[in-house]
């Protein structure tokens, strides 16, 4: 029930952020509340994912990614993620998130959420998320000349790249297997 509240919370707060440019660090504060715990006493470690879909829908509505999603009716996805744990969140705690578009390729859109707490990072989350419209994802490109960015990515980090190629690698394993059952 909680995840709603934060929700709504954002929702209603959202629009007294200032817009920012698409490249720009998004800042998300939140505490650490009771559902968010897991039996060890720290946050969950699913519920970061949860928490970043909260400042990702902040970032895509200050940054305007949202409003041209929403002209093309289309839905906000992931297609993968992951998740680095470095330093544990406890109740009560207070916490930014930092969420920044790293940049893209012809398919995604990859993003970093930060979990930072007195200048340091706990966690990160890293996804590559597109918008889904009826007629299929909509082209990261066709979305940065829309927001007005140069259609080139900024450089991806190295890590990033190896991370979707394993994904790519991954996502070939799978419809293999599914084609060796006669599953496609």
């Amino acid at each position: 029930m909680n995840l709603w509240i934060r929700m709504l919370g954002t929702l209603i707060t959202s629009p007294r952020r200032k817009a920012i440019r698409p490249l720009d660090d998004a800042r998300l504060d939140m505490m650490v509340w009771p559902n968010d715990l897991d039996v060890n006493g720290h946050v969950n470690n699913g519920r970061y994912f949860t928490m970043a879909d909260i400042a990702r829908f902040d970032m895509a509505r200050r940054t305007g990614i949202l409003a041209i999603a929403r002209k093309h009716k289309a839905m906000p996805v992931i297609g993968d993620s992951m998740a680095r744990f470095r330093r544990d969140l406890k109740l009560f705690d207070r916490f930014e998130i930092h969420s920044k578009v790293l940049g893209w390729d012809e398919r995604w859109i990859y993003m970093q959420h930060r979990f930072m707490q007195k200048g340091r990072v706990c966690v990160l989350v890293v996804v590559r998320a597109g918008f889904k419209a009826q007629s299929g994802l909509l082209g990261p490109f066709d979305l940065a000349e829309a927001l007005g960015v140069d259609k080139r990515s900024p450089t991806l980090p190295t890590w990033v790249i190896g991370w979707s190629r394993h994904c790519d690698a991954a996502s070939k394993a799978l419809r293999e297997e599914e084609e060796k059952f006669g599953l496609r």
